[in-house]
């Protein structure tokens, strides 16, 4: 997140989110992240969303490395440096997601935001991860973040890099904890038409 923010060409909405809170509240994106983590954990209470080591750390971790890499990297202007910037950056970012899903120690405050709304309503768990974007964008939009080709990129490219790499990062053998298996639609049964 913090190679997108130094490519400059738009971020994921969260981060869209995170940095215009950070620019009107003096903070950093980094420590922003942390805080938004932190109170989005609070909305898992009515959902009875249960956070494990994987979650804390998710909340903690994903700011200060964020905050890390914006010192430790430049800012650069040349077009030919940041698409590439962005392209590592989604790529490192669909890298992380299967292999912190795959540990199993818990989802993400987001991820376990969007479980729990699907179990809670019954909505389509898609529907669910779309509405929540959506409305976190065009916050963090009127706040003043960065929205831009970076945006769509990320959009179009994490879920189909997050499946791949899932797979690739697979811990053969592990069962299936009861807090990450979502909630599927039942199978029609011969001859019964289920109505749209």
């Amino acid at each position: 997140m913090g190679l997108m923010v130094r490519a400059g060409l738009g971020l994921e909405p969260w981060s869209v989110f995170n940095q215009g809170i950070a620019r009107h509240t003096g903070l950093t994106i980094g420590t922003v992240t942390i805080v938004t983590g932190a109170l989005i954990l609070l909305l898992w209470v009515p959902l009875r969303q249960r956070p494990g080591l994987g979650t804390i750390s998710n909340v903690v971790i994903l700011g200060l490395v964020m905050d890390a890499t914006l010192e430790l990297v430049p800012a650069v202007r040349p077009l030919a440096v940041r698409i590439p910037l962005l392209v590592t950056a989604v790529l490192l970012n669909g890298a992380a997601t299967g292999l912190y899903l795959s540990a199993r120690f818990g989802a993400g405050p987001r991820d376990g935001l969007m479980t729990g709304l699907h179990r809670r309503t019954g909505r389509p768990l898609r529907l669910v991860r779309t509405c929540i974007e959506l409305t976190v964008l065009v916050a963090g939009f009127a706040l003043g973040g960065s929205v831009g080709v970076g945006t769509v990129v990320y959009a179009l490219a994490i879920g189909p890099l997050a499946q791949f790499f899932l797979r690739r990062f697979a811990i053969e053998g592990l069962a299936e904890r009861p807090s990450l298996v979502v909630a599927r639609s039942p199978e029609p049964s011969p001859g019964r038409a289920i109505l749209p």
